[in-house]
């Protein structure tokens, strides 16, 4: 058992009825600060991920592993009259429901919002949907499909015309981000006032959210950016140069940067060159900007580079594999893993929380669990 300080949720009981990502990346996020989850699962099969691998770890996939340490596993059908009076007491008690279903699926069972309510009237209800419970209701909320219509596939690509979407399923984890924020703001309205609310996130006002600069840039002045590779539209130079060994990113912020850049590249005339002058001037020129650089940086390797620009203020690194990311996040002290112990005692080394807080980190006090692995002992809770 941790000696940790207790976690500043402590106390709050999460009933998540979330799957795949979104949800339940919000709701660990809750359970790592403290607050007592309680994943409401499916029997038999359980949250979708539970089937998504490979790869595996210790005979689970890995895929549910990364979002789901800290919690315990409820199963339930709630088609069945027991289980579903077991989660109905279950929302009574709750301080937080989370819920990704299309919109009217909780209501079918009768723990919808308006039900809820009248049930524990101080509960925080957060619905997680693709694109609202509107007039996109009906519409599937899948990562892959959002990154193409919300236009983050349309400035993501290596040309104008071959579209790329994220490396990762982006759009569930800003979205689950956005949720846990509005969780823990509904949560501070309640212990001002007693009650609680329904907070509403979906993935397609989410990811416009997060496009920062490039909807600001629409919405401010009416410009549709499109596919610059790995390119900025406002910074230069900004991109992706290939080094003697493998690619290197540089990433000049301002004129400064720019001459200590020059600098380090032995080509200190370009810093005076009218077309590269300032920023805007760059941006404006970067096609030929681009190859005067080209030159000089294939000539060392990335490591060669970072270890000579750096020094001179010049933002730059290699293009790392995760592997090499984590052992960069573990040089420098970030502490990138969070080990916690399996039911037969082997470690399980998960990614860490990223939040730092100096009175009451977060815990790793739980594995992922089994399906159903709490299943006898909540209803025992839940019934006295």
């Amino acid at each position: 058992m941790s000696t940790a300080p207790a976690g500043p949720l402590a106390g709050v009981l999460v009933a998540d009825f979330g799957r795949v990502l979104a949800a339940p990346y919000a709701t660990m996020l809750l359970a790592d600060l403290g607050a007592d989850v309680i994943k409401v699962e499916h029997p038999g099969t359980g949250d979708d991920t539970r089937a998504w691998g490979p790869p595996h770890a210790q005979g689970e996939a890995t895929y549910f592993l990364s979002v789901n340490r800290n919690k315990r596993s409820l199963a339930l059908d709630l088609r069945d009259e027991r289980d579903l009076r077991t989660a109905t007491e279950l929302v009574r008690r709750a301080d937080v429901l989370f819920e990704n279903f299309r919109p009217g699926t909780m209501d079918k069972y009768g723990l919808g919002h308006d039900r809820a309510r009248e049930l524990n009237p101080g509960l925080v209800y957060c619905s997680v949907t693709g694109f609202g419970a509107g007039a996109g209701a009906a519409l599937p909320g899948y990562d892959l499909l959002v990154q193409a219509v919300g236009g983050l596939m349309s400035v993501t690509g290596p040309a104008p015309g071959q579209p790329v979407k994220a490396g990762a399923a982006l759009v569930d984890v800003l979205t689950g981000l956005h949720a846990a924020i509005g969780v823990l703001a509904a949560l501070r309205h309640r212990e001002a006032t007693g009650e609680g609310q329904h907070v509403e996130v979906d993935l397609l006002s989410c990811l416009l959210s997060s496009l920062v600069n490039q909807s600001g840039g629409y919405t401010l002045a009416g410009q549709v950016p499109g596919i610059l590779g790995n390119r900025h539209p406002s910074i230069a130079p900004y991109e992706v140069f290939p080094a003697k060994d493998r690619p290197l990113v540089v990433a000049v912020g301002n004129d400064r940067q720019f001459r200590a850049l020059c600098q380090g590249l032995d080509v200190p005339g370009l810093a005076d060159d009218p077309r590269f002058a300032t920023n805007t001037d760059r941006v404006a020129h970067v096609d030929e900007l681009a190859p005067l650089l080209r030159e000089p940086l294939s000539a060392r390797t990335a490591a060669e580079w970072s270890d000579r620009l750096t020094p001179l203020g010049v933002p730059c690194g290699p293009v790392n594999d995760l592997a090499q990311a984590f052992d960069l996040a573990e040089r420098l002290g970030l502490g990138p893993r969070a080990t916690v112990t399996g039911p037969d005692g082997a470690p399980m080394d998960l990614v860490a929380n990223p939040i730092g807080l100096s009175a009451t980190p977060p815990r790793y006090e739980h594995r992922p669990p089994r399906l159903g692995e709490h299943t006898e002992d909540i209803r025992t809770w839940l019934d006295s």
